[in-house]
Formats: C-alpha cells, sequence, structure tokens
C-alpha cells in the first residue's frame, strides 16, 4: 500500500503587479519614519534579496473560498475521481475569507465547507475542516490526510492550500511587496502503486519564536484605527530558516531510508530566493555535498509568495511543463519542505 498524489491543480491569479507598481507607495519604517532613499532604490534593493519581480494578486470578485474551489476542481479532474467519494477536504489558509474592500476575515462557516458547498457534494461523510499552520499548512494538510489513511480512515482525500495576502498587506510596509495570492490542490489516494509518501517531519518553534510573524498595526502613524496586517521579523525568519530546515529536511531524509544522491527535486515554500538558495546550500552542507544545479524549481520570480500556495502551485506546475528546464519523471525521490508562521516547519520524501 502507498499513499499517492493522483491529481493536481493550482489557481494562479490573473492580475500582475511589477515591481515598478509600487514606485508611488510611500514606504515607511517601524515606527513611522520615511526610508533615507526613493523607491526605485527600495525596489531594486528588495529584488536583489527576494528575487520578486512581479506578484499575483486575486480579482476582486473572488475571495480564497473561490480560488481553493477552482484549483480543487482541476485537481479532481486530473485524478479521474468521483468527488461524492472523497473521505476529507482539508484546507490550509490564515485568514480567512477576506472581501475586497474589507478588514474584517470570513471564516464561518469553514473554508473547507464553503469548498465542498460549491463543489456540490453531498455526501456528509465526507468531512472538511481547515489548518491553521503558517505557510507550512498544505504540507502539514497532506501529512494529516496521510494518518487518516494509514489508520483506515479515509481512503481518498483533498488537500488544499489557498491565501490572499494582498488583502492583508499594509500598504506603508515594504514587505508588502512580497505577497501574493494563489490556490493549490492535491488528491491523495491510497494504491498498490510503488512509491507516494515515504517519510515526513514536523515541528513548532514557539519559546522565542512564535511572534516572528504576527499581527500588527500600520507602519503608517497617524492610522489610529483598529486594523491589523501580516507582519514580520525578516532577519530573525532568515536565521531561524537557515539553522532549522535544513535539519528537519536532514531528518526527514534520513527517516525516509533514500540517500541524498536519490533526491531529484526539492521543492521548498517560495518565501525569499535568497533565503531558499541559502536552505538548500546548507541542506546539501549537511551532507558535505553541493547542491547541484536545478534542484530547485523556483517560481517566485513571478508568482511571489503565497503562502500555503507555494508548494502545491510550484508541484503542479512543475509537472505539468509550466517551468523551464524542470521536470518529474516516474520513481524520482523529491522533498518538499516549509517554514513560516508559529513557527513551524515540516518536510515530506515522496517517491514520484
Amino acid at each position: 500500500m502507498s499513499i499517492k498524489i493522483t491529481g493536481l491543480g493550482s489557481y494562479i491569479p490573473n492580475l500582475k503587479r511589477k515591481n515598478s507598481d509600487f514606485l508611488q507607495h510611500e514606504f515607511l519604517n517601524a515606527d513611522g519614519s520615511k526610508f533615507p532613499h526613493d523607491n526605485a532604490t527600495t525596489i531594486s534593493k528588495f529584488k536583489a534579496i527576494t528575487g520578486i519581480e512581479e506578484r499575483r494578486y486575486l480579482e476582486e470578485d473572488l475571495c480564497t473560498s473561490d480560488m481553493a474551489t477552482l484549483a480543487a476542481k482541476r485537481a479532481i479532474e486530473t485524478s479521474g475521481i468521483d468527488p461524492e467519494t472523497l473521505d476529507y477536504i482539508i484546507i490550509a489558509h490564515n485568514y480567512g475569507d477576506v472581501k475586497h474592500g474589507s478588514i474584517q476575515s470570513d471564516a464561518v462557516p469553514s473554508i473547507a465547507t464553503r469548498v465542498k458547498h460549491n463543489l456540490k457534494i453531498k455526501n456528509p461523510s465526507c468531512v472538511g475542516y481547515d489548518v491553521l499552520f503558517g505557510c507550512p499548512g498544505w504540507i502539514e494538510a497532506v501529512i494529516q490526510a496521510q494518518a487518516f489513511m494509514q489508520c483506515g480512515m479515509a481512503k481518498k482525500c483533498l488537500v488544499i492550500g489557498a491565501e490572499a495576502l494582498s488583502r492583508v498587506v499594509d500598504i506603508h510596509d515594504r514587505d508588502s511587496m512580497i505577497f501574493s495570492d494563489g490556490a493549490g490542490a492535491a488528491v491523495l489516494e491510497i494504491t498498490n502503486e510503488p512509491g507516494g509518501i515515504l517519510s515526513h517531519e514536523s515541528a513548532t518553534f514557539a519559546y522565542e519564536e512564535a511572534h516572528h510573524i504576527y499581527f500588527g498595526g500600520s507602519n503608517k502613524g497617524d492610522q489610529q484605527d483598529s486594523t491589523r496586517f501580516i507582519k514580520m521579523n525578516g532577519r530573525k525568519i532568515y536565521e531561524f530558516a537557515l539553522k532549522e530546515v535544513p535539519k528537519a529536511m536532514a531528518s526527514c531524509l534520513l527517516k525516509s531510508g533514500k540517500s541524498i544522491e536519490d533526491v531529484k527535486k526539492i521543492f521548498i515554500h517560495q518565501a525569499n530566493e535568497k533565503m531558499d538558495d541559502a536552505i538548500i546550500s546548507r541542506f546539501y552542507k549537511l551532507h558535505k555535498l553541493k547542491a547541484p544545479e536545478n534542484v530547485m524549481p523556483m517560481s517566485i520570480q513571478e508568482l511571489g509568495n503565497s503562502s500555503v500556495a507555494t508548494v502545491p502551485t510550484l508541484l503542479d506546475l512543475v509537472v505539468n511543463g509550466h517551468i523551464e528546464n524542470q521536470e518529474l519523471n516516474k520513481g524520482d525521490i523529491i522533498i518538499l519542505a516549509s517554514v513560516g508562521a508559529g513557527m513551524n516547519i515540516n518536510a515530506i520524501v515522496y517517491e514520484y
């Protein structure tokens, strides 16, 4: 018995926001003071660190649950299953449905319930629930789906990561340029084929790290209302990720029984190009090796950081041949890994 992904789907919003679109923004420091240089310089430095040139924002008439539904439909279609046979719909997100122009998050009913409703699934035994686990949420939802299958509670699960970060950013915060929107989905099934999920690793670091990513007020000091936006301590996250993520990946690989030479691709959360490069480099250094070229597909340059959606979206793009010089072949060993608010980290070793 193996637990495999039998269908993938994603929704990439149509609205592109290039770095040049931020030239007229009023970026401020956390204390409300102005930057010592102009926006062109700010954007140039931002691009050099993150690798981001543009990002996607969802259309004004859509919400997170709408994107999740569209990605889910594509995953179900590629899997060929009857959606009525799904045992679980597990959706990772962090901010619920935030309508365009609103400051309120709506997560009642749950995003999973809304997606099940949108898919017109009648079977009440198909259970839907949400996962709040920061950016690693989709990978954690896959781990949970695997657990249900291993203990006999499920045979088919739909796992979705969807987020609309453009609805919760502070336009006066330079970090707002990192975030984007999107959704990715996968159907997991119990099969008799070899491969699938070989091992997993999860951890929550909350003693000193819990508030590296948080909700806070605007950098615009004269905004005295109660609106809160996504905020992060980039330096602390960078240091944490470089220390802990490679170790989690190495531990996960050891559990799988595979060697570092077996690994063909690493699908890592698209948070920051420089940080992801450093994580992969340190992972290979733990094995006294240099990271191979093309081992890490990247989408952050064009799609930005869409939180829980980045890993499933990236996987879908590679499988369908939409990223140049990147492909997967049957039997390839891959690693999925992520880090984010919590601070949470996780990893999966998977045989494609």
